[in-house]
């Protein structure tokens, strides 16, 4: 923009500081920035899925270690991608967050717990010997479509306080990582992973992680890492460790709806026989 200086009548720009003129709204906060490495996390997940087991599988140069190494660093990374979601929501209620940070937070979410462990599905069903691939791709498609379907009405559906409609997406992911880590033969951990992304979008109820529950969801989350840590080194009793963490993860995810639906039922029958003592009063 040309100024008109009044006195002399020659024209000059004004300099513009461009940090001034940007709006607040598009100033990373820094629950921004723990969000973006939720997402960072949930990328480098996939690359270390596609170099450690994928491309050495494809070439003929697949070893054991190697590749339990590498798909033992991915599940690492989505869980680091948990952590980072999880403190991002604290940080966002404690300090606060830009106008971005919804929308950052659920494209993080679609990396990291769509896109990876659906990668990882479908990586599955390449390396895995009893395994098959087009069938794994719909399981990983429908991993991928629960995680965009659960992020879409959790942005426009308004539920009670305190709680998630549906398995939220990062419980969800690594339940279904556990599926496959748990080894079960190819049809059961087919029907498990579609059970898995079903719960992703159903209407039950999942507590939301915050006081106690927070820590015990960290101090599993840490557990979870040193399981895979174990296996991932061959360490004694590593994969007897593995199995059991991805045991307890699978229970867990389906003993809540278990609990969510005795808990409906329940409220319902207390509602009817209060309607008919009102009625009969």
């Amino acid at each position: 923009m040309t100024v008109i200086d009044p006195e002399t009548k020659a024209g000059w720009v004004p300099e513009v500081d461009e940090d001034d003129d940007m709006p607040l709204s598009t100033r990373l906060s820094i629950a921004d920035t723990l969000t973006l490495a939720n997402a960072t996390c949930g990328f480098l997940a996939v690359y270390f899925t596609t170099t450690g087991v994928l491309v050495p599988h494809l070439m003929g140069e697949s070893t054991g270690g190697i590749a339990r190494q590498s798909a033992a660093t991915a599940v690492i990374l989505m869980l680091l991608a948990s952590v980072f979601d999880l403190f991002d929501g604290l940080v966002a209620r404690k300090l606060r967050s830009s106008a971005m940070g919804a929308e950052l937070d659920n494209l993080s979410d679609l990396i990291s717990f769509g896109l990876a462990p659906a990668y990882f599905v479908l990586v599955y069903g390449m390396v895995a010997d009893d395994a098959h691939q087009r069938v794994s791709t719909v399981a990983a498609v429908a991993v991928m479509l629960a995680v965009v379907l659960r992020l879409a009405r959790f942005s426009c559906v308004t539920v009670r306080d305190g709680v998630f409609q549906g398995m939220p997406s990062p419980f969800g992911a690594l339940t279904v990582i556990s599926v496959v880590l748990l080894e079960l033969p190819f049809v059961p951990t087919l029907l498990a992973i579609v059970g898995v992304a079903w719960l992703m979008v159903s209407r039950v109820e999942y507590p939301k992680p915050r006081g106690r529950l927070a820590v015990a969801t960290l101090v599993w989350i840490f557990i979870s890492m040193t399981c895979l840590g174990a296996w991932a080194f061959d360490a004694p009793n590593g994969q007897l460790l593995l199995q059991t963490g991805c045991a307890l993860q699978i229970v867990t995810a389906a003993t809540i709806p278990l609990f969510a639906t005795a808990r409906r039922v329940n409220t319902f029958r207390v509602g009817r026989r209060e309607a008919r003592a009102a009625a009969q009063g």
